[in-house]
């Protein structure tokens, strides 16, 4: 019997994700939820949770497999995220020709939109800023519909090593430190399928207006304790959630940048719950039984 072992032609570590296995939601509180609809909706093609928050308080907004959360706030301006969210979607030529017909929704709003190289740049009608990316099996998988990443500013100076070695030593994920044509950055999986991005710029950035994302952990307790006993958990919401506001310097604990995260474990009841996602190309007119559902993945 021939008990040589084989050498391995693939890299295992590429199928690793540490303990991050979630980027569940992004969550912003906007003014006016018509508006809302119009950009979300309407502009980009994106879906309406038909489960869950179907009042006029709140929305959800299905994207692939992850959401956007939309509370109602009682202040005239939104939450606006520092820095920008990526969405896969596909048909870009689609994409504009939505956009440019929700536009007589959101007039007197900051909403616009451009072509900027290879993706579609929007601004939601309260400065959120969207890059929209056609599906590419090469960058994001077989991601067809989805957020890939949230890419934070930060400001100059910023130890981006630091924010690495917390993701790894806190929450037990996997991350780093790279570069590319826009200079070098901090980033960290939070998914098979999603990362968080940190990109230092030199422009101002507002204060922090309470926006949050939401990630899930596998080893829940763990990063909890180090948290706890670092003095950064913020609200023990229930038994499978807490949250913290800072990513420290482990060595020194020194806030690095604010960023609310929602931390859930997979013990959550809405871990891993199947979103709708629908076809936007589809209306009555043109109406075929069985393809109003939309495709979250590549074949």
């Amino acid at each position: 019997m021939d008990t040589a072992v084989m050498t391995p032609t693939f890299d295992r570590t590429a199928e690793d994700l540490g303990n991050i296995v979630e980027l569940g939601h992004v969550n912003v509180r906007v003014p006016d939820q018509s508006k809302a609809i119009a950009f979300y909706l309407m502009g980009l093609g994106l879906t309406r949770d038909p489960y869950l928050m179907s009042g006029l308080d709140n929305m959800w907004v299905n994207v692939g497999r992850g959401q956007f959360h939309l509370p109602t706030t009682a202040a005239s301006t939104g939450e606006v995220v520092r820095g920008t969210t990526a969405l896969v979607i596909p048909d870009l030529e689609a994409v504009l020709k939505r956009l440019n017909g929700a536009k007589k929704y959101l007039e007197g709003t900051k909403f616009s939109f451009r072509e900027a190289g290879d993706t579609v740049e929007a601004i939601c009608p309260w400065g959120n800023r969207i890059r929209v990316h056609a599906p590419d099996a090469d960058k994001f998988g077989p991601m067809r519909v989805g957020m890939p990443y949230v890419e934070f500013d930060i400001p100059a100076g910023t130890d981006l090593a630091a924010i690495a070695k917390f993701y790894v030593e806190i929450l037990g994920g996997i991350a780093g430190v790279d570069s590319d044509e826009r200079g070098p950055f901090a980033w960290a999986r939070t998914s098979a399928e999603s990362k968080v991005i940190y990109r230092e710029t030199t422009k101002p950035l507002p204060e922090y207006d309470g926006h949050h994302i939401q990630i899930t952990l596998v080893d829940f307790s763990g990063p909890h304790k180090k948290l706890l006993e670092r003095g950064v958990i913020t609200e023990e919401s229930d038994q499978h959630q807490y949250r913290f506001l800072d990513i420290v310097d482990v060595d020194t604990n020194k806030p690095l940048f604010r960023i609310e995260h929602e931390t859930r474990s997979m013990r959550h009841p809405m871990f891993g719950r199947t979103f709708i996602n629908r076809n936007p190309d589809m209306t009555n007119r043109n109406f075929v039984p069985g393809y109003e559902v939309g495709l979250w993945a590549l074949n």
